[in-house]
Formats: structure tokens, sequence, C-alpha cells
């Protein structure tokens, strides 16, 4: 089976998934750019091992996105199957009116998505791009409910789990939970008696587009015995003084962690929180649940809508509620059976979200619309 993929840039969890989807294919991947400016120079995907990677030549747009005329050649050959992976950029959008023209069959794959209310004539673009394909893969229901709004066909929808883990790292995190936690928290220099960590970019609206600001007030309500670990990249000034001037010693800004060293953080920790605005996926709540943590994150978090599981594994509560988040917070972290039981119902519900079985679904739906056909 022959099969172009489109993406904007290689980041590492799509370049592992390229890399396992070219052992069952013949793939061949165009890339609009190799970095994105709003990423630390250490994420990046590694090499193309099973798959035949094509850097577009083109202009950058934003952070991630540019516009390439050349994706036309590329499309002009023969494939079995076409994937328009970010279907948002100039280059993707070009490419889909392409193929509408032409009458080509080809997915649009979509890693999450929120229902925004758009004003009409964005609503309208959108509908035009995302209703154009044959066929949509979608990460969950959430993410089904956001394609159908903009004109999908739900019967032509199919799901795969998405996640950036292959089964050795969800192998090796049993490992780390299995271990002794003590370890874990002395490697890191872990000072108080319990750890609440939340990863995610400072760059991404300074610090408010990951919730860190409710975060910082819930800090000023949790116990000084409740470690706050914020890993990311460099805290803005405005967070650096909030820490100052309100003395929370708890508060700890970690910076910028390899997926490596990050491992150690989320074995120390306790309980995981992702208070953000907007995440059309969130891929810090896969990885938390990989190691057995209970979760806290908001109603803006498309993982957290489709893996956590209301008082089973965690909960979803409303963005910029630092009140409930300190109210669930305490509930969990003072409660050494919630601690235990919504850990291993997180590390049950994540045992099926591997690069290996995102792969695999891929090649089954690919087969499957190949018989129907």
């Amino acid at each position: 089976m022959n099969v172009l993929f489109h993406t904007n840039i290689p980041s590492p969890y799509r370049v592992d998934f390229f890399n396992e989807l070219g052992k069952k294919c013949q793939l061949t991947v165009t890339f609009e750019g190799a970095t994105a400016t709003d990423r630390n120079r250490d994420w990046k995907g590694d090499t193309a091992k099973n798959y035949e990677a094509i850097y577009l030549k083109g202009k950058r747009m934003t952070n991630d996105s540019f516009f390439c005329p050349g994706i036309i050649g590329v499309l002009k050959k023969r494939w079995d199957k076409i994937i328009i992976g970010v279907y948002s950029t100039p280059t993707a959008m070009f490419a889909i009116e392409y193929m509408r023209l032409k009458k080509r069959q080809f997915y649009i794959e979509a890693d999450g998505g929120i229902i925004q209310q758009d004003n009409f004539f964005k609503y309208r673009i959108k509908k035009h791009f995302i209703s154009a394909a044959s066929g949509w893969l979608s990460s969950g229901k959430r993410t089904t409910d956001y394609l159908v709004h903009y004109g999908a066909d739900k019967n032509k929808c199919r799901l795969y789990p998405f996640t950036s883990l292959k089964k050795s790292d969800l192998a090796y995190a049993a490992q780390m939970r299995n271990g002794d936690k003590k370890f874990y928290k002395d490697a890191i220099g872990l000072k108080e008696e319990k750890m609440i960590l939340t990863v995610g970019r400072f760059s991404y609206d300074n610090g408010y587009g990951k919730g860190y600001d409710v975060v910082m007030r819930a800090a000023q309500k949790v116990s000084g015995k409740v470690g706050i670990y914020i890993v990311g990249d460099e805290p803005t000034g405005e967070f650096l003084e909030w820490k100052k001037k309100k003395e929370l010693e708890n508060v700890h800004f970690i910076g910028f962690k390899t997926k490596d060293a990050l491992k150690n953080y989320y074995a120390a920790a306790d309980l995981f929180v992702l208070m953000t605005r907007f995440d059309i996926w969130g891929l810090v709540i896969n990885e938390a649940m990989s190691f057995g943590l209970p979760i806290i994150t908001t109603e803006k978090c498309v993982a957290g809508l489709e893996l956590v599981k209301e008082n089973v594994n965690g909960h979803i509560i409303p963005v910029d509620d630092d009140k409930t988040l300190t109210k669930k917070v305490m509930c969990i972290i003072n409660n050494e059976e919630k601690l235990k039981n919504f850990g291993e119902k997180s590390y049950e519900f994540i045992q099926r979200y591997s690069i290996e079985n995102m792969a695999e679904e891929h090649i089954n739906i690919f087969k499957q619309k190949s018989s129907e056909s």
C-alpha cells in the first residue's frame, strides 16, 4: 500500500508514529518545515528510518506553518491513500483545494478538536476545507463531534488511539511506577511530603495558556507540605515576581526537560494537574497516566475529556476555577486510598494508547476503506 501523509513539522511523537506506520506500508511523509520557532531546540523528532521524508520548500507563515506550493507536484503522483494531518496550514488548504478540484479521495486526520463559537465566515471556511475529505480519522468522540460540526460525515469518521508513547515507554513507566517513589523524590530534590506536577510551555500565552495563573492562586491555599512543580520553558518575570511576593516556597519552576529527564518527575509525582485554557489534545495527560497518576484537568483539554473519568481516575473542572482546583487537589492528595485507586485506573485506561496500536489502527482503517471501495 502506497501512502502519502502530509504534516507541518517533524515533532518527536509524529516521527515515532511514522516510523512505526512505515513498517506496515510504503510510506512517504511531506513536511512543510523542519522546526517550529516557539519550541525548545531539543524538542525535535528522530530520523526517518522506515519512511521517505520530503521537506518541501516554502515560506514560513507562523511558528509552525508554511506555504509550500511544491505539494502539488507530490500530489500528482499515484497514491493509494492520502492523509492530510494538519489541515489548517496554508499548504494543507492549498492541497485540499487541489484535491477537491481534481476529485481526489483523501483523509483528514485530527488529533483533537474543540468546537468554537466562530463567526459566520470562519465557520464557513473551516467547513469548506474539512467537509472536502472523503474520510476522517479522529482521536475520539469529542474530536468526531468537532469534525461533524464542520461538515464531516459521522459514518465515515474512524477512531484511532492518539499518543506519544511506544509500548516500550509504557513498560518503562510501569517499571518506574512499581519502584520506590521516595527514590525518585530524592533524585529530583523534592523537599515536601507530596508532589503535584504540571507540564507545559510558559511561551503558550505567557503562562496563561496552560493556566499557570490558576495554579499559582491555588498554591496560595495549598499546604506548604505539598510541592507544586511546574516543568516547561522559562517562567516569565511576572510569575517569578508572583512567587516572590506571595512567598510561595513550595512552588518550583523547573524549566525545560527532555523526555527522558521528565520521567523522573512523573515517577516522583503524586498527582498531575493541567489547568489549560485550550488544548486540542494534551499529550502530557497520556504521559502522566502511564505513570499511574490521578489527573485534574479542564473542560478545554480533549485528552482529559477522552481519558479522565470523573471521580474514577481524576476530575474535569472549569477553566479559571482555582477554588475547585484547590478543593479537588486537597481531596485527592490527602487521601491515600484515592491516590492509589485513581492512579491504578489511569494506568489501566492508558495501556491501549501506544504508537504501535495507533499505527495498527491506521492500517486497519485503510484496509477497511479499500474493501468498501
